[in-house]
């Protein structure tokens, strides 16, 4: 996994991410960086190259100096995931999410609010790259993902572990008048389409949140954050 720019090659290091190298115009040798101090402090090799170099390994044009090579994240095996949950499981599915700037938002609020692991589709959705663990900011390094070739497979293993699951989508119970301290396992639809039929039709039931506005739907990062921190609140309750 290539990461590119400054600031994202120092979340990167501070995201527990196994890093092999990172590469810096040697231009920048001679003054003080947080970054090579913080390399060094990780024990992680550090090249001073010349610009060009960096040129013609950059993929987004847009690296300001510095590329780190990272090791490919480590997804947990879905029987591994399940197994590691506690006594009140708490999962998060996501059916369809491309953006992985939402992507690592959720990672982000998943974290946040306690969440054991997130399950996702290994096809036709985002997978772990630089910009996912970018915008998770460092939250990815203490988040269980498993990566699953059939979400309605993964939905009856969770089922049959006695975990409750529920699609968040519109047209459902209102959210805020459902108990939900249960073992649960909340399913969050891609930007566009939302949650598939066929993955509903396998829920034990919608949640939805109430919408005042005109529009008729949030981003599912938002959207995400606030109804797993409903769940989170009835259960500090």
């Amino acid at each position: 996994m290539q990461i590119e720019g400054k600031n994202q090659v120092w979340q990167a290091l501070n995201s527990g991410l196994t890093i092999n190298k990172i590469m810096i115009d040697v231009n920048y040798s001679k003054r003080k960086d947080d970054i090579v101090a913080l390399a060094r402090k990780n024990k992680v090799r550090v090249d001073f190259v010349p610009k060009q170099a960096l040129d013609r390994k950059s993929t987004t044009s847009h690296h300001q100096g510095y590329i780190a090579d990272a090791v490919e994240f480590e997804y947990t095996p879905l029987e591994k995931l399940l197994a590691s949950a506690g006594e009140n499981p708490f999962f998060v599915l996501l059916d369809g999410i491309e953006d992985p700037h939402n992507f690592g938002a959720i990672i982000r609020s998943c974290e946040c609010a306690g969440v054991d692991g997130i399950i996702i589709p290994k096809n036709r959705a985002c997978q772990v790259n630089d910009t996912v663990v970018r915008t998770s900011t460092g939250a990815i390094s203490n988040m269980k993902i498993a990566q699953v070739v059939n979400l309605k497979e993964a939905i009856d293993a969770l089922k049959d572990m006695g975990v409750w699951v529920f699609a968040a989508e519109t047209g459902g119970e209102d959210i805020y008048s459902k108990k939900l301290n249960m073992p649960i396992a909340v399913i969050i639809g891609s930007e566009g389409d939302g949650v598939k039929k066929s993955i509903k039709e396998r829920c034990d039931g919608v949640l939805t949140l109430p919408l005042k506005g005109k529009v008729n739907s949030l981003n599912a990062s938002v959207a995400c954050g606030i109804v797993i921190f409903e769940i989170l609140r009835q259960r500090e309750n």
